[in-house]
């Protein structure tokens, strides 16, 4: 890992001592206290200040992104990433997930286990979800009581669920000619998690959402969702949108408390073009959704949540979108064409690009925006198919400069791989 040599300001932030709780639309990045019982949402932690290193040029007027570390040792492309309380997790094809110390970015431990890519990973209190390629979801305990920190206590679905369906017939569904799963298994490789309240939704390339209770892991629902894979989930508001290789992300809700998840709307992107992310805002008003044409279109949803229509259109990248996240009034969106683009939301859903980052030396697979205030902007990660995460700071632009900050940066001379 390298950190920018050049003159720098010292900016203090609050970071929990032992977790820090943060709310998504999409999922919960907090640690609970170190035993199972206690609350997800737990707040019995002591606050303290530490210091990140940012240039101090520009800080007055208008302010650039900044690069400021690359974090390497991945054997394979970097696969996703996950704010966990005072760590940064990031997974790869080599099926290790590295865990980085914030806020000096150190690498803390690793863990992993399973066979072929880490695909998506969401925590939970003081659980970490991880979703593999080889069709399960895997459940690791934080402690930090435990000299393996991370520890793996159960595979999803678990063998209680299996034994309790195996035997009847008709838990069994044809996931191809002449053969046969339990309908609580995927069928192919996970590609995405998401968490709301009390349920996990995963969505497969096998087409299909499932729906897990955090409490005792049990599976309760799959969905034959779409007629292609499903690359991308989130949910807010009570909706999970699921964003398909069929060019469609789909909304689905449910009518009270004990009863299934049903088709809520259908939000159609361009024809014959592969939906590769969808992000939420955090008031569930406006749905962004990333194609493999390179475009970001953004819908408008209605007040009860049972329309959308297509605000805005634009051409993104010059590849495919491969991932999004937003913090606040901004939206990130990652490409194959290996860079970042920064976008400024507006009023009626528009968004206007105000800055594009450049640096990784392969696709940007994924993207983690921080929920803590670095000086008057925020902290994003990104992972790529070079096998390096990068660390960026990127600052709250000014109106009267969004037309004229969307001029690359490179980090060639600022940032070294060690």
């Amino acid at each position: 890992m390298d950190l920018l040599h050049v003159p720098d300001v010292a900016v203090s932030i609050p970071l929990l001592s032992a977790t820090i709780t943060s709310s998504s639309c999409s999922s919960s990045s907090s640690l609970g206290s170190e035993t199972d019982d206690s609350p997800v949402n737990s707040h019995r932690f002591e606050l303290r200040d530490v210091k990140y290193q940012l240039p101090c040029s520009p800080f007055s007027g208008f302010q650039s992104h900044k690069p400021l570390a690359v974090l390497s040792g991945h054997v394979g492309s970097v696969s996703c990433l996950a704010l966990c309380g005072e760590f940064i997790l990031s997974a790869s094809q080599g099926k290790d997930i590295i865990v980085w110390q914030q806020p000096d970015l150190r690498l803390f431990t690793k863990f992993g286990q399973g066979d072929g890519t880490v695909k998506a990973l969401v925590t939970v209190g003081n659980k970490v979800f991880t979703a593999h390629q080889d069709s399960r979801i895997r459940v690791w305990k934080v402690s930090r009581r435990s000299e393996n920190v991370f520890r793996l206590v159960d595979t999803l679905p678990t063998t209680k669920d299996y034994l309790g369906k195996f035997m009847k017939q008709s838990n069994y569904v044809q996931t191809r000619r002449h053969h046969k799963r339990l309908w609580i298994e995927h069928a192919d490789s996970i590609s995405c998690l998401a968490v709301y309240h009390d349920f996990i939704y995963s969505g497969s390339w096998d087409k299909t959402l499932k729906v897990w209770r955090i409490s005792d892991l049990k599976c309760l629902e799959s969905i034959k969702a779409h007629d292609d894979a499903i690359n991308g989930l989130v949910a807010c508001k009570g909706i999970v949108y699921s964003a398909s290789a069929d060019g469609k992300i789909k909304a689905w809700g449910k009518e009270g408390t004990k009863s299934s998840h049903s088709l809520k709307g259908i939000l159609e992107g361009h024809k014959d073009v592969s939906l590769n992310s969808v992000i939420v805002s955090e008031d569930g008003k406006w749905v962004y959704g990333g194609g493999s044409d390179g475009y970001v279109m953004g819908w408008e949803g209605s007040s009860n949540f049972v329309s959308w229509k297509l605000v805005c259109e634009k051409k993104a990248h010059q590849m495919a979108v491969l991932c999004m996240c937003m913090m606040g009034e901004y939206l990130c969106s990652g490409s194959a064409d290996k860079s970042i683009a920064i976008w400024k939301r507006e009023a009626f859903g528009q968004i206007c690009k105000v800055g594009l980052i450049s640096g990784h030396e392969g696709p940007v697979k994924c993207l983690q925006a921080s929920p803590l205030r670095v000086g008057e902007g925020f902290m994003l990660y990104s992972g790529g198919l070079d096998k390096s995460v990068r660390v960026w700071w990127v600052p709250k632009y000014s109106a009267q400069k969004e037309d004229t900050a969307s001029t690359p940066m490179s980090t060639e001379k600022s940032s070294i791989l060690c």
